[in-house]
């Protein structure tokens, strides 16, 4: 789910040509990421990505992050050093993470204006989403590639989904961990580690493994509430809560639509009655209902929704907004999940 923080105006041709000059000055006495100003070994680096061919000269020393599920691969990957900031947080900072997060600036809450980002000087930008480096966004990627500045967004966003529409976009094809592990391994490729990457891509799939095996949830329907009580983001089919609900072999109630967040009404919702809410808790506030505290209170109190019966017998999952986005997160949502599934006598 994607911030919808209002994006701030777009940095003046004036302005840009200014960070050309700083960026321009930078690179050529900067770092290369090798010792004694040496090329480092595979680069300069060509990647595909989201559509683009992207070159990076030499392993970042001064990115810039501008969504919280690419900072966090890139603090697990203990890049913290080389991080000038990071922008658009829902959520505390991974668990393990705090030390190495607490040293980066924080240039924003949400999105940030392509000024301060322009400010820290970058020589590589990172984002989540499309429509974080999109017109309405911070910037589109072309602004800030016309300055030398290497861009990448999450292949999540971008392989098997349609972002052409309003909204959060479309999946032509269910989002797999595979597009997660890509991410992970391409970054750790760009700042030249990539032995980090393929060690968290391994940590992460014997977490999906261990989470999955030996469970049944074929009898439990799930339906996922990201944010907004007055019309609710909840989980199409094909996300990262796709993912989660495939691994368990449960039913999101849901799964009947391909957009990413559909905005469904309440009483749509209770027909459909699910057993469990997996529900988001989030430490944003840019829309209604941000928090699980604030969700629950709504659903007890709501005329429609108290009567159904995962809200009667409170059967609710809490998940972190990221763990429901298609980020290293996801795996967490799917130990969550699964773990509520048991307890709540639903899974074998």
């Amino acid at each position: 789910m994607l911030s919808t923080a209002t994006p701030a105006p777009i940095r003046t041709a004036a302005l840009l040509a200014a960070g050309l000059l700083l960026l321009t000055g930078c690179g050529e006495g900067g770092s290369t990421g090798a010792a004694d100003g040496k090329k480092a070994e595979g680069f300069p680096l060509t990647l595909k990505n989201c559509g683009r061919t992207v070159t990076v000269k030499a392993p970042p020393q001064q990115a810039v992050s501008v969504d919280q599920g690419s900072t966090e691969i890139l603090l697990s990957l203990g890049l913290a050093d080389r991080l000038a900031g990071t922008a658009t947080w829902s959520d505390p900072v991974m668990k393990g993470l705090e030390k190495a997060n607490a040293g980066v600036e924080r240039i924003s809450e949400n999105r940030p204006s392509s000024e301060k980002v322009l400010d820290k000087e970058p020589d590589f930008l990172s984002a989540s989403f499309a429509s974080t480096l999109a017109k309405g966004g911070v910037a589109p990627r072309e602004q800030f590639e016309k300055l030398g500045v290497p861009t990448y967004i999450s292949p999540a966003d971008c392989v098997g989904k349609d972002n052409s529409g309003s909204g959060d976009g479309a999946r032509t094809a269910p989002l797999t961990m595979d597009s997660v592990y890509t991410e992970v391994r391409e970054l750790a490729k760009v700042f030249g580690v990539p032995e980090r990457g393929d060690a968290l891509v391994k940590k992460l799939r014997a977490r999906v493994e261990k989470a999955a095996d030996g469970i049944d949830a074929s009898d439990a329907s799930l339906l996922y509430w990201f944010s907004d009580s007055k019309a609710p983001y909840l989980a199409g089919c094909c996300g990262a809560p796709g993912v989660i609900t495939k691994e368990l072999g449960a039913k999101n109630v849901f799964d009947d639509t391909h957009d990413e967040w559909p905005q469904i009404s309440w009483e749509t919702v209770a027909d459909r009655n699910p057993d469990v809410l997996v529900i988001g808790d989030l430490s944003r506030t840019t829309q209604t209902a941000e928090s699980a505290e604030k969700k629950i209170e709504f659903l007890e109190s709501n005329p429609v929704t108290r009567t159904m019966d995962a809200v009667k017998s409170r059967r609710y999952v809490l998940l972190s907004g990221q763990a429901m986005n298609p980020t290293i997160r996801t795996v967490e949502g799917l130990e969550r999940v699964a773990a509520g599934l048991r307890d709540f006598g639903l899974a074998g």
